[in-house]
């Protein structure tokens, strides 16, 4: 193939929380694409590239301009936050990439906000986790529904993406309601805003508590599973190692 796109997830943004895969791969682009944020969130360092952006909802046409910028023979870099793969490009990537068959495609991992909120707030993901949206843009809210009550049936601890939004407000709150049905309202649990960026602040508190907090769209939250604790402000989830307090 003449073509090549790698699809690069930024973490958050900030160059340290980035892997040196994902710097060289934008180091070498001729052309970085990208959502608006996403791109001025790159500061200065590669401000030489021709750097290609378009707003919220206009996924496709993003990725379709990779396609072109390709196919004229630049070296092109598809920046996605966090990881590409989890609720990023990449697939509509692939998807589209089978009308530009001459085309091949890189992905690049990132730190995704599971990660690197849990990595803020302790450990909150340690055992077995689940990471649940509850953005109903792209996903009908009885099916989010149907993964909270089966994440809470599971005991598994979660990491809950998209939180929040101007027209989401109370969608929380409706998916804190769902989880007591099954989860004791002390069940400790977190959350992170602005990872990675300026005013990164996290908080721990139970379940009943999260159900009357307000929270923006920059917010991760956890979760605890039925083992996890609120240990000196910091949540954490066992993995079940044998802890021998030894006695001298």
């Amino acid at each position: 193939m003449s073509n090549r796109i790698y699809i690069v997830g930024i973490g958050p943004g900030r160059e340290e929380m980035m892997t040196g895969e994902a710097i060289a791969a934008l180091e070498q682009a001729d052309v970085i694409v990208g959502y608006t944020v996403y791109v001025k969130l790159l500061g200065e360092r590669f401000a030489g590239k021709k750097l290609l952006t378009t707003p919220m909802r206009q996924e496709t046409e993003r990725c379709e301009l990779c396609f072109r910028e390709a196919e004229a023979g630049k070296r092109v870099a598809l920046i996605c936050s966090g990881d590409a793969g989890i609720y990023g490009l990449a697939s509509l990537m692939y998807e589209l990439g089978e009308e530009h068959l001459q085309t091949e495609l890189i992905v690049i991992p990132g730190i995704t906000a599971a990660s690197s909120g849990a990595a803020v707030l302790g450990a909150p993901l340690n055992h077995d986790f689940c990471v649940i949206s509850l953005s109903d843009l792209l996903t009908p809210w009885e099916k989010i529904e149907k993964r909270l009550r089966a994440a809470a049936m599971g005991d598994f601890a979660m990491a809950i993406y998209n939180p929040s939004s101007h027209r989401r407000k109370d969608y929380l709150q409706r998916a804190c309601d769902i989880l007591l049905e099954t989860i004791e309202g002390e069940r400790p649990c977190g959350y992170v805003e602005n990872i990675g960026r300026e005013g990164t602040r996290a908080v721990t508190c139970t379940l009943r508590e999260l159900r009357d907090r307000e929270v923006n769209m920059f917010t991760t939250v956890f979760i605890g599973n039925s083992e996890t604790e609120i240990l000196r402000d910091k949540l954490i989830t066992k993995r079940g190692y044998h802890v021998e307090n030894n006695i001298h």
